[in-house]
């Protein structure tokens, strides 16, 4: 019975647990540079490139199993990657704006539902775009 649902949900399962890693990038760099005195939109920025690069290790290798090796299909695929996080990237962007520029909420407590938000869009667009089977 464990086995059987492990091997339905391990995708969603293994994103969640890589999501999770990620988010903690994405707000420990933002953190990290937000209190070291620097701009949160640049912040938001560095944050998002970082956690982007993990993100597409662990979910090429561990989450969607892609078995493109060579550097032309890796390439390929890193720059499908990036290009559907740079979507997110806007939706990061003005979250972040809308929370504390606007709403002057709590930096951590936006980077918070604002990673949320991000996380479930780019499961979509991974699914969807970057690493569907061909």
């Amino acid at each position: 019975m464990i086995l059987r649902l492990w091997k339905k949900y391990n995708s969603i399962i293994a994103y969640l647990f890589w999501g999770v890693v990620t988010t903690l990038v994405n707000i420990g760099v933002f953190m990290l540079w937000y209190h070291a005195g620097g701009n949160y939109q640049v912040g938001t920025v560095l944050a998002w490139f970082l956690s982007v690069l993990v993100a597409f290790f662990s979910n090429k290798v561990w989450v969607f199993n892609s078995h493109y090796t060579g550097v032309a299909d890796t390439l390929r695929e890193m720059l499908s990657f990036f290009g559907a996080r740079l979507l997110t990237l806007v939706i990061d962007i003005v979250i972040t704006w809308l929370g504390i520029s606007i709403l002057h909420w709590d930096v951590l407590v936006v980077k918070i539902i604002d990673n949320v938000v991000v996380v479930l869009a780019n499961y979509v667009f991974s699914k969807l775009f970057v690493f569907r089977s061909r």
